[in-house]
C-alpha cells in the first residue's frame, strides 16, 4: 500500500497490470490494489478526464485500511495503454468496468468516481443495478452536462499536437493547478501532468477529449438505478454545478442524498482531501 499524498512515480511504482477488451481488442489496464484480506466487497475507484488514478492518492490507501480497493486507470489514461487505435469513450470504459469486476470474482461492488468516471460508474449502474451496493459520484458527467467547452476543444485535429512546449504547460497549469481551489498542491499538478508530458501523450489527450459523447450519458435509465446514493460534490464546481447533484439525486430509484463540500472546485479530492475521506469512509460503512 502506498502512503497518503504519495508522489505519482510511487502510485506508478505500486500499480500492477492487467488486460480487457474494447471493441474486440485486447488492451492493457494498469490499476492500484490493496486491502485485498480485508472483508466486505471491493470498492473501486474511477477517475475522469483528464486525469488518471493518481487522483485517489490521499483517498484510496486511507480506504484500504478497512477494504479492498481498486482504482484502474481508464484505457487512454495514464500507465493504461494509451495507442491511437481504440474507442475511449464512456461506453467503452463501462465494458472495461465489467471485465474488472468479473475478474475480480465479486458478486457485488462498491463505486467511487469522479467527472466521466462518473458517468461510466452510473452506467454500470444502471444496467447491473443488482451488482452495485454503493455509489458515489462526485462532480459527475451526468444527463446533458458533458462535455465543458474547453475539454471539448481539445478534441479538435491539431490542436493539442500543435503546442509547443511552452504552452503545453500553459494549458496543463490551468487544468489542474487553477482549477484547483486556493493553492494547488505541486505533487497534485506534477502527477497529473506527468503521463500527457511523456511520447505520444498529447495525441492521447486529444483521443480522449474527442471520445466524449453526450450520448452516452443522455441515455443511461437513472430510474433503473437501485444502489445507494451519495453525491458527494465540489460546492463552488462551475464545470458540473452542484444542481446536477441534486438532479442526480431525485433521478436514481435507490435512497440518494447530496452533500456539497466548500471550498472545493472540480478537483474536490484534492480540494478537501480529509472531509471528503471521512464522508466517503461513513458512507460506505453504515
Amino acid at each position: 500500500m502506498v502512503a497518503l499524498d504519495a508522489d505519482h512515480e510511487a502510485w506508478t511504482a505500486a500499480q500492477s497490470e492487467t488486460t480487457a477488451v474494447v471493441d474486440g481488442r485486447e488492451l492493457d489496464v494498469a490499476y492500484y490494489e490493496a486491502g485485498r484480506d480485508n472483508d466486505g466487497p471491493p470498492t473501486i475507484f474511477l477517475h475522469g478526464i483528464p486525469t488518471w488514478s493518481f487522483l485517489w492518492r490521499g483517498i484510496a490507501p486511507a480506504i484500504a485500511e478497512d477494504r479492498h480497493v481498486i482504482a484502474p486507470d481508464l484505457v487512454g489514461y495514464g500507465n493504461s495503454q494509451r495507442s491511437d487505435d481504440f474507442d475511449r469513450s464512456i461506453r467503452a470504459q463501462t465494458g472495461v468496468l465489467s471485465e474488472l469486476i468479473a475478474e475480480a470474482g465479486y458478486d457485488e461492488v462498491d463505486l467511487v468516481a469522479h467527472d466521466i468516471g462518473g458517468g461510466v460508474a452510473l452506467r454500470y449502474a444502471a444496467a447491473r443495478s443488482e451488482e452495485v451496493r454503493k455509489l458515489v459520484v462526485s462532480n459527475a458527467a451526468c444527463f446533458d452536462s458533458w462535455p465543458v467547452e474547453f475539454i471539448n476543444s481539445l478534441g479538435v485535429p491539431g490542436v493539442v499536437e500543435g503546442w509547443d512546449d511552452e504552452e503545453f504547460e500553459e494549458k496543463m497549469s490551468f487544468l489542474f493547478a487553477e482549477g484547483a481551489h486556493g493553492e494547488a498542491d505541486p505533487a497534485f499538478v506534477a502527477g497529473m501532468r506527468a503521463p500527457w508530458a511523456r511520447e505520444g501523450g498529447r495525441t492521447a489527450l486529444a483521443r480522449a477529449a474527442v471520445a466524449t459523447n453526450t450520448n452516452h450519458t443522455t441515455g443511461i435509465d437513472y430510474g433503473a438505478i437501485t444502489a445507494e446514493t451519495l453525491c458527494l460534490w465540489g460546492g463552488d464546481d462551475v464545470l458540473q454545478p452542484i444542481d446536477n447533484a441534486e438532479r442526480l439525486a431525485d433521478a436514481v430509484a435507490g435512497d440518494a442524498r447530496v452533500v456539497g463540500l466548500d471550498d472545493a472546485f472540480h478537483w474536490v479530492t484534492h480540494d478537501r482531501t480529509e472531509a471528503y475521506r471521512d464522508h466517503l469512509r461513513e458512507f460506505l460503512t453504515n
